[in-house]
């Protein structure tokens, strides 16, 4: 009789978790797996039952989505007379820009260039001043001066689409070009993101689920657990992955902690994508 591997009876998670994921951050990774595709809906009572299956309670699911109503992420939508939930629009298209990014994501090169977005926001607008550095940051931007923030040039049609869509653009200026000195390259960098914390992060990610992976290399896993494994991990990745924005080879450490966590994450969903899917499904269609 073959064995399957047990992670953590009601997360599945390893012995040594990554930071615990908000509840609706992993509403989000439901709902981008399981509902994104026609018909882009699920059932209350199905997020819910997932939900209770990665530790959380009804009452906070509740309250996690009406958060995510608010912030215009999902939207009410009855079926056949059954309460749901639908992604928005703009959350769909924000989603099939991130696939890249979380799925694959390859390192700029030098030759790339670099995207700069230059902003200035009046002071009685300060808000919107805030909200630029919130999403430059969420981008992987890092900041050069005041009101200006750079990336890897590949991010250019990113960080468009999402300052247009959150009706930013009037505030903003995007240029795109080349370093052309005069200080070291490499170590600019490293005053303008935290290279250091973000290694840090991805050697947490390898850590903790790397011990996950052999043993899931070795034995099968049950279909629940590895629905929960794979919503967690999945969810701590996206985070890992808006983190970094990609800086090309010659400018990062010569061991950089990011190429093995993303080969690890590769691992983790060829074994855990298909049994979290059949479970998804069988919960939803239940």
């Amino acid at each position: 009789m073959s064995s399957t591997v047990r992670l953590s009876p009601r997360t599945g998670e390893p012995a040594e978790p990554v930071a615990e994921a908000q509840p609706r951050q992993l509403i989000v990774t439901i709902f981008g797996l399981y509902a994104r595709d026609e018909p882009n809906w699920l059932p209350v009572a199905a997020v819910v039952r997932l939900m209770a299956e990665l530790g959380v309670d009804g009452q906070a699911v509740r309250s996690s989505i009406s958060r995510l109503k608010r912030r215009h992420t999902l939207t009410s939508l009855r079926v056949d007379g059954a309460a749901g939930y639908a992604l928005s629009a703009s959350t769909q298209a924000a989603m099939r820009e991130g696939d890249r990014r979380i799925f694959d994501q390859r390192p700029a090169s030098l030759a790339d260039g670099w995207v700069q977005v230059v902003f200035t926001v009046p002071e009685a607008e300060r808000g919107k001043r805030h909200e630029l550095r919130t999403r430059l940051a969420r981008l992987g931007f890092g900041p050069v001066a005041p009101g200006v923030w750079l990336a890897p040039g590949p991010l250019a049609d990113e960080v468009s689409g999402v300052l247009a869509r959150q009706q930013l653009s009037g505030y903003v200026d995007i240029f795109r070009g080349q370093y052309l000195g005069y200080a070291d390259l490499a170590g600019r960098v490293r005053t303008w993101w935290d290279l250091e914390g973000l290694a840090a992060e991805y050697a947490r990610f390898v850590s903790s689920y790397r011990p996950v992976s052999r043993r899931l290399a070795r034995t099968p896993v049950e279909d629940g657990a590895a629905f929960a494994s794979y919503v967690r991990m999945l969810t701590a990745w996206r985070r890992l992955r808006y983190l970094d924005p990609g800086l090309p080879a010659e400018v990062l450490p010569a061991r950089w902690d990011g190429d093995a966590a993303a080969q690890l994450f590769g691992e983790l969903s060829a074994l855990l994508r298909a049994p979290a899917h059949r479970h998804a499904m069988r919960v939803i269609s239940d």
